[in-house]
């Protein structure tokens, strides 16, 4: 069983940047995959960015160059930043992990989920 929770949403002007966390216990980080969602009002959760066990990392096609996925393990910790944000990057963040070591896009991949965090961007 991995235990996930986020942190670090908030309100911020277009153009700013924000740092989300999610720390995970129960389970052996090193050995999970470890991604983030979003989803925004009537709209389907979709794949943001994604790290593998030894660092490779994944991205959607809208928030490369913007958004930046790392670990670190001895924190049991993944963070997203995220710059240059926009009106269109609202939305319900969510962290996730599943128990291969690879990333996938797939929502289904993972089992694990923490309870989410609200990202506002003002125009």
């Amino acid at each position: 069983q991995v235990q996930v929770v986020e942190s670090g949403g908030g309100l911020v002007q277009a153009g700013g940047s924000l740092r989300l966390s999610c720390a995970t216990s129960g389970r052996t980080f090193r050995t999970i995959a470890m991604a983030w969602f979003r989803q925004a009002p009537d709209k389907e959760r979709e794949f943001v960015a994604g790290i593998s066990w030894n660092g490779n990392t994944m991205y959607a096609d809208l928030v490369k160059g913007r958004f930046t996925i790392s670990r670190e393990a001895v924190k049991n910790t993944v963070y997203l930043q995220m710059n240059s944000l926009k009106p269109e990057d609202t939305a319900v963040y969510y962290c996730a992990a599943r128990d291969t070591i690879l990333v996938t896009t797939s929502i289904a991949g993972y089992k694990y989920w923490g309870q989410g965090t609200q990202v506002t961007v003002s125009s």
